[in-house]
């Protein structure tokens, strides 16, 4: 298990998350949503405490947490009083090295889990995107992290339970505390806490070759969605901030060029922004945009052109935007313990070290229009991979 720490001297809370390299990827393939059920199962009882205990207990501490199943990682992560740090790893140890794992509580988190991919219906846009990641990212990067209502309705308490054994122990996990801490006392706490907790292997992870498809699905919606994949960088990539500056001319914020040009010049739509996604070995920048059917086609190409039209040109103003932006953002990430324990544990797992911000600042202030120009030249935006939903016929 490896622990990384930072010491913020002006606060008096403290913020923490266990990353478990045991994540959708890792779901049996014929039960995709194991993940998510186990994240939910795993603080229903844990060491001598039943499920009401364990809650009211972490209550008490005045602990904000979260357990998320994503892609790759679970994650459990809190934030509290410092002093109370001591008394939440306790509690900690017994979810992640004892959980009870209910055999009375399985329909229960099976009810949640499955509403939630019901709650998909709804939400076009999250449905669209989900769509887009089936078919642009290899699998098993390309499950959708709610799992599926067959998935999730076959899982027994017998298969949980088997995954769970196979899967938690300490080989890969990160712990990130970031907030008023002393390393030497964190560092004992956590050795004492852990020390039972065994390591073992995972069985290495598979993926396939990636073959991207492009698509229409149609449904009956008053908007059509409309989304699309762009080939980028990993985080260690030395481009990668140079493919954030790239999204940043786009969609960093209401001066940017999606919003400038799709949005306000030609009335299209009311929303339409980029992003960067990571994984280690691979990232993605993509797009979406929702608009009228009517207005859906040209909505799509207008958007497409202003992805492309980025190798013609950047102007000063816009990478100094740019610059502003991401330093603002780092500056209120370092006010934040919550925020700060998400970036050490990040950059673990993606670069298996901690960024300095002095570090981060110089790759800031390194962005210059002819910088973020060569990465498009060795890094294309090509023809992207698009899914549509929405009523009628393919709009691509």
């Amino acid at each position: 298990m490896t622990v990384v720490a930072e010491r913020m001297a002006h606060v008096r809370s403290a913020a923490f998350q266990f990353l478990v390299p045991s994540g959708v990827v890792r779901d049996p393939a014929e039960l995709p949503g194991m993940a998510v059920l186990l994240a939910d199962m795993m603080t229903r009882g844990a060491g001598t405490r039943d499920s009401r205990e364990l809650s009211e207990r972490l209550d008490s501490l005045g602990l904000d947490r979260g357990e998320n199943a994503g892609s790759v990682n679970l994650s459990f992560s809190g934030s509290t009083l410092a002093r109370n740090l001591s008394e939440v790893f306790e509690v900690y140890a017994d979810i992640l090295m004892r959980p009870h794992l209910p055999a009375d509580e399985l329909e229960s988190a099976q009810a949640l889990a499955v509403q939630d991919i019901q709650g998909l219906e709804d939400e076009p846009q999250a449905r669209c995107m989900v769509e887009l990641r089936k078919r642009w990212y290899p699998a098993p990067l390309n499950r959708d992290t709610r799992g599926t209502i067959e998935g999730i309705q076959s899982v027994t308490i017998e298969r949980l339970r088997e995954h769970y054994a196979s899967q938690f122990h300490p080989t890969g996990v990160i712990v990130s505390v970031a907030g008023d801490i002393q390393f030497d006392r964190l560092f004992d706490e956590l050795e004492t806490r852990f020390a039972d907790w065994k390591p073992a292997t995972r069985p290495p992870l598979t993926i396939d070759r990636p073959a991207p498809k492009s698509e229409h699905l149609t449904k009956a919606i008053e908007q059509t969605q409309l989304a699309m994949a762009f080939p980028s960088v990993s985080m260690s990539d030395p481009d990668f901030f140079q493919a954030i500056g790239a999204v940043g001319v786009l969609s960093q914020d209401m001066s940017a060029r999606l919003f400038t040009e799709v949005r306000e010049k030609h009335g299209l739509c009311y929303s339409v922004y980029a992003w960067h996604e990571k994984f280690q070995d691979r990232g993605s920048i993509v797009g979406f945009a929702a608009a009228r059917p009517e207005k859906a086609k040209e909505t799509l190409e207008r958007t497409i052109h202003e992805f492309q039209r980025l190798r013609e040109g950047i102007t000063v103003d816009e990478v100094d935007r740019i610059r502003v932006g991401l330093k603002a953002s780092m500056i209120l990430r370092q006010e934040s313990t919550s925020a700060r324990a998400g970036a050490l544990s990040s950059d673990w797992f993606f670069l298996q070290r901690v960024r300095s911000l002095e570090e981060i600042q110089a790759a800031v202030d390194a962005l210059t229009p002819d910088s973020i120009l060569g990465y498009l030249e060795r890094h294309p935006l090509g023809e992207p991979t698009i899914v549509t939903l929405g009523p009628g016929e393919s709009v691509g």
